[in-house]
């Protein structure tokens, strides 16, 4: 049974969803602002720091613990389908995680679609992360996480960064992952009346608008779904039972098993789409946040 905590997560998407059915043509400023909501709902960390950067041309905040190891570095790519969400709606979440492990976050405010169509989000979380390495952060000192798009941008800033011949980081963790650009996953229908928020018409339509006129879907900096994972760092996948898109998780598990690469695949049972943003806030969320970093803590050399 879930905690009565995990109710916030579900009267924030119900407010969501009303408001979309109600104006439908929501004008995407006006649902930026509703997406800059987000954070409401996660509890303040407390003695965190947080400042802002310039993380190599691109926008981004230090969310950094008190007494945390400066040298080791979680590289955050926040969600809200390429188009929404920020680093100030995650500022919290990836705090909770950062202080957790016992590192700093930064958390990356790449530019979001229509404005910054595909390859553009990818590109400056690579530029991000390549900004950490000339800082004299050393790649396996570096771990990313992404919920939702950011989910995919944990998997595809990888890609570009090898396409690039940078050294690879020591482990990412992809948070209800978003990867299928043709929502293909049989879970849109076994899911489809438990989950609040993720619909199959919605995935598609933001495809379109991240992807761009002529974008191709199978792309695998879009869609890693096609790519080759040989030699990927180890991958940690974690997922609510109840969402849409749990087999986008299970199929990316799945191909990294195939490309021999060593992968953790945990479905959180009762749980809707990103509820790590219930940080601070419900137990669910902070015993998988603390997985998370039990998990991650000794592949960063923190033991």
């Amino acid at each position: 049974m879930a905690s009565k905590q995990t109710e916030e997560l579900t009267k924030l998407y119900l407010e969501w969803v009303a408001a979309l059915n109600t104006n439908p043509e929501m004008p995407l400023d006006e649902l930026r602002h509703m997406f800059e909501q987000w954070e409401r709902i996660t509890g303040e960390p407390g003695g965190v720091d947080y400042i802002e950067t310039d993380a190599g041309g691109v926008p981004a905040m230090w969310a950094a613990p008190k007494s945390c190891a400066q040298d080791r570095v979680l590289l955050c790519a926040h969600g809200g389908g390429y188009a929404l969400g920020s680093m100030y709606t995650h500022r919290k979440v990836y705090a909770h995680a950062a202080k957790a492990i016992g590192c700093r976050a930064l958390i990356v405010h790449y530019g979001r679609a229509p404005e910054n169509v595909h390859p553009g989000p990818v590109n400056d979380m690579v530029r991000s992360y390549k900004w950490l390495l000339d800082q004299d952060i050393r790649p396996g000192h570096v771990a990313l996480i992404g919920d939702s798009a950011g989910g995919g941008l944990a998997v595809t800033t990888i890609l570009r960064a090898r396409e690039q011949g940078l050294p690879l980081p020591a482990a990412t963790m992809p948070l209800s992952p978003w990867l299928d650009m043709d929502a293909t996953g049989e879970t849109f229908e076994t899911n489809a009346a438990k989950d609040l928020i993720v619909t199959r018409d919605l995935i598609q339509g933001m495809a379109g608008t991240f992807l761009g006129e002529g974008g191709n879907r199978r792309d695998p900096l879009a869609n890693p779904l096609h790519a080759d994972l040989k030699g990927f760092p180890p991958i940690y996948i974690q997922t609510g039972a109840d969402e849409t898109l749990l087999d986008d998780s299970r199929k990316l598990a799945d191909l990294a098993r195939r490309s021999g690469v060593e992968v953790t695949l945990e479905i959180v049972p009762e749980m809707q789409h990103v509820f790590q943003f219930l940080a601070g806030t419900a137990p669910e969320a902070d015993a998988a946040i603390r997985r998370l970093a039990d998990w991650v803590r000794p592949k960063l050399g923190l033991g």
